[in-house]
């Protein structure tokens, strides 16, 4: 029997990572490394020989129609294997992994990393080191990864490849005096880029005789096998019948099938350690098959779990509302086959008296939250009102509890509150320097915190700031790229809860609270996002046959008010003379029956004010 072990690579760069395997006589060597969706195909391509339509028709229609229609910003995982001749005549066998490389999916990165022991450093030829890069280089470094540099898009006219390379020097610390030119479109530096994995990355230890250890990258539901988890082997060896256990679910399941994806699944009988495969074991739910779970044999189980399993927790949260009320059973249906996929995504039944019956949702970030809504629109013609995205805050009482709230509306009365603590990301923008002035504006007019500034090159800045998660939840990205002409960069990681002046702002409606309407802001900002929400409602609430305020509150306390005027009819018209007294009469008979219909009257706010206002606070808040 051959003896069998493995080395992987891991590329890093916005959004994906690759991991490969290659064979070496007796020895399996595996290389994993992050590639664009782009570069992948291409490899496999060029490998191969095949026709760029016959790499696309190996991925679903469905599945690649989902891709373009969201730009490549999907959640989903690409994995797929080839085999690639080296110059030393040697075969290699490579598995290339596609991931998304958002902040929101970080986790996800950081445990397809885990998977790797070498990565590439992709870096736009035309644009250079942007803070997402960044932010997995050093990701990348923390797993003790080897990191070979490769710049992308050399073909386009903008290319500048030795300023960039300076740049990645400068920056990131790394030797960019092999760095290697590539264009995916045009299938330059290909080769080269498998060379260098072949030669760069060490191979891992064999581990064959010890227990078996994988790690899961990523799971998806499939209707007819159920969950199917794409994993890499650690330790040990895995057959096709095994039993075996999910360490941080503790579920056990038999092994139904296993398999390599090449690229399409291709069923084995056996996985040794180092190699990168799928299982299908007739898991009913994601949540059983986590992304960062050990998977071990069920009789001979490892001692311990391998590191980095955590529980994702949602960090925004927003009402899902159907806008026609008999979609609400297709909402339920949609949100829960959707979480069959993803299982950090969390929502339960909500009630407004405004939009109806809903769900609040919790999502990992603002990208997520886009995807999820993005999905339910297209994927199952659903008509949605999102309110505005909020986070969670700790409310520390005055009995001694803390108490967690998303939603305004069950935020504890101000006798119970004794303060209230929200979440702070530290952000780090990449800018060109003549943009300086204008996103240090935009950060301190987000309550952000200044912590340093440092010229990465002569016309490159890194600016950092500490500010409220909740000041990021509304239009910060769009105005930092419209400010920037699009030349700016962002990555954010959570800090810490901090304890701030917030206070809820409720809305009244002729002496009535709309709880729909309802934010929670800091007090130096509650008189303008009140006026605001006050002067927008003026605008869209239909006019009555009575006096209708409206009034934005801190308690009893009201901070800003507009009033819409009554409609009323001329009374004096038939009164062409006569005596001063008559017309006095008639008008305060007229005021005497407003006051009562005012009593008695109840003002109906259009759905279309509610997705306006929801529209305003998104931008204001």
């Amino acid at each position: 029997m051959a003896l069998l072990s493995c080395k992987l690579l891991g590329v890093v760069e916005g959004a994906d990572i690759s991991i490969s395997t290659a064979f070496t006589g007796k020895t399996l060597v595996g290389v994993s490394r992050r590639v664009s969706s782009g570069q992948n195909n291409k490899c496999l391509a060029w490998r191969r020989k095949l026709t760029c339509r016959a790499v696309m028709e190996s991925v679903p229609a469905s599945k690649l129609q989902a891709q373009q229609k969201t730009a490549g910003q999907d959640r989903l995982l690409k994995a797929a294997r080839m085999r690639y001749l080296g110059q030393n005549g040697e075969p290699y066998c490579l598995n290339l992994i596609d991931t998304p490389g958002h902040v929101d999916f970080s986790y996800e990165v950081s445990r397809s990393l885990a998977a790797c022991e070498g990565a590439l450093l992709v870096v736009d030829a035309s644009q250079g080191v942007e803070a997402q890069t960044l932010a997995n280089v050093y990701m990348a470094l923390e797993n003790n990864l080897e990191i070979i540099p490769v710049l992308n898009k050399i073909d386009l006219p903008g290319a500048e490849p030795e300023r960039v390379s300076q740049e990645i020097e400068e920056i990131v610390g790394l030797d960019c005096s092999e760095a290697i030119f590539c264009s995916a479109k045009e299938a330059l530096g290909v080769h080269e880029i498998l060379e260098a994995i072949l030669k760069k990355i060490p191979p891992p230890q064999n581990t064959v005789e010890k227990p078996l250890r994988a790690l899961i990258f990523d799971s998806y539901y499939d209707a007819y096998r159920g969950v199917i988890a794409y994993f890499r082997v650690v330790d040990g060896t895995v057959k096709k019948g095994d039993k075996v256990l999910f360490m941080a679910s503790e579920k056990e399941y038999f092994v139904d099938e296993l398999g390599v994806l090449s690229p399409t699944q291709m069923q084995v009988d056996e996985l040794y350690a180092g190699e990168v495969g799928y299982m299908a074991a007739s898991i009913r739910t994601v949540i059983d098959a986590r992304v960062g779970d050990t998977i071990t044999n069920s009789v001979k189980r490892a001692e311990t779990a391998l590191p980095g399993y955590v529980e994702v927790t949602p960090m925004v949260f927003s009402g899902l509302f159907p806008v026609d009320a008999d979609q609400f059973t297709e909402l339920r249906d949609a949100l829960e086959k959707l979480q069959l996929n993803d299982a950090s995504l969390k929502f339960e039944p909500e009630s407004s008296s405004a939009m109806g019956f809903g769900f609040r949702c919790g999502f990992l970030g603002l990208l997520h939250m886009e995807i999820v809504q993005e999905r339910l629109e297209r994927e199952y013609n659903l008509n949605l009102i999102t309110t505005a995205p909020s986070v969670v805050y700790r409310v520390n009482c005055t009995n001694g509890k803390m108490v967690e709230c998303s939603n305004p509306s069950v935020l504890p009365e101000p006798g119970i509150r004794k303060s209230i603590e929200e979440p702070f990301v530290k952000i780090e923008m990449f800018t060109p320097k003549e943009y300086i002035g204008s996103l240090m504006e935009l950060a301190q007019d987000r309550r952000g915190e200044f912590k340093e500034m440092k010229y990465m090159n002569e016309n490159r800045v890194s600016i950092v700031y500490e500010l409220p998660l909740a000041e990021m939840a509304g239009d910060f990205f769009d105005q930092l790229k419209s400010r920037s002409k699009g030349y700016a960069s962002m990555e954010y990681s959570f800090v810490e809860y901090k304890e701030s002046d917030l206070i809820k702002l409720d809305i009244q409606i002729n002496g009535e609270t709309v709880d729909p309407l309802a934010t929670i802001v800091h007090r130096d900002k509650a008189y303008s996002i009140g006026r605001a929400l006050t002067q927008k409602l003026k605008e869209l609430i239909p006019r009555q046959m009575f006096k209708i305020p409206i009034q934005a509150c801190i308690g009893t306390k009201v901070v800003a008010s507009e009033t819409i005027s009554a409609l009323r009819k001329d009374v004096l018209a038939k009164c062409y003379g006569g005596d001063i007294s008559r017309k006095k009469k008639l008008l305060k008979k007229q005021a005497a029956g407003k006051k009562r219909m005012k009593a008695v009257g109840k003002v109906d706010v259009p759905q279309e004010a509610f997705m306006a206002v929801l529209k305003l606070e998104k931008e204001v808040i």
